[in-house]
């Protein structure tokens, strides 16, 4: 029996089988992925997202706040000019992780408040991008907000916390010469709120078939 002739494309299948083997694994991917990975989460909390006032403190949201934030978007005597329907736990959650995109992908987003002394959970408050489909748009204009916990109602927290936000805006945001809350106008205490802290009501619309109050103020 006559060997077998191997051609040049069985040849070169062997090369590269040999090469296989002795060639060694680079791991560089992996790091690279972790060098990402970790370059994502200082962009998400950096010390410039955290605001100390003389009695609160104001950070980022992380996931053991989770809880705090699901009771208090749960009562429905908080909801009721906001909302109008406590929030399931899922939806909740969906809240939780939309504050989060909103750091890493907008520089800018909601913090929770919380007491400076003790570190109780307050309430939220903060700035977002909703894209909302309202008359007159608010394309570009960052919406403040602020929602807290009923045991720190009637202390002044959120007034505090609002103007806290709104000094950090004008440190922050760059090119944008005003903000805007829109506000239930059965909703009277944060109207008290926006008042205190400089806005001014815009116009009178409509937001998901209710009626709302469309304040903004200059940055």
């Amino acid at each position: 029996m006559r060997p077998c002739h191997q051609g040049p494309i069985a040849h070169r299948r062997a090369e590269r089988a040999t090469a296989r083997k002795t060639e060694p694994f680079d791991f560089s991917f992996f790091t690279k992925a972790s060098s990402a990975r970790n370059r994502l989460s200082a962009i998400s909390h950096p010390s410039t997202y955290v605001i100390e006032t003389p009695r609160l403190r104001m950070r980022p949201h992380r996931v053991d706040d989770f809880e705090d934030v699901a009771a208090m978007w749960a009562d429905p005597r908080l909801v009721e000019h906001v909302t109008g329907i406590p929030s399931t736990r899922e939806q909740s959650w969906a809240r939780v992780l939309r504050y989060a995109g909103h750091w890493a992908m907008l520089g800018y987003g909601y913090w929770v408040v919380e007491e400076r002394e003790g570190g109780a959970f307050l309430g939220e408050v903060g700035f977002a991008d909703y894209h909302r489909k309202i008359d007159p748009p608010l394309d570009g204009v960052p919406e403040l907000g602020w929602f807290l916990a009923a045991h720190a109602h009637g202390k002044g927290y959120a007034t505090e916390a609002v103007r806290a936000a709104i000094a950090w805006g004008q440190e922050h945001f760059s090119g944008i010469p005003r903000i805007a809350c829109i506000i239930g106008p059965e909703n009277h205490p944060s109207i008290r709120v926006a008042d205190k802290c400089g806005f001014t009501l815009r116009t009178r619309t409509t937001y998901l078939a209710s009626p709302v109050l469309m304040y903004e103020r200059p940055l």
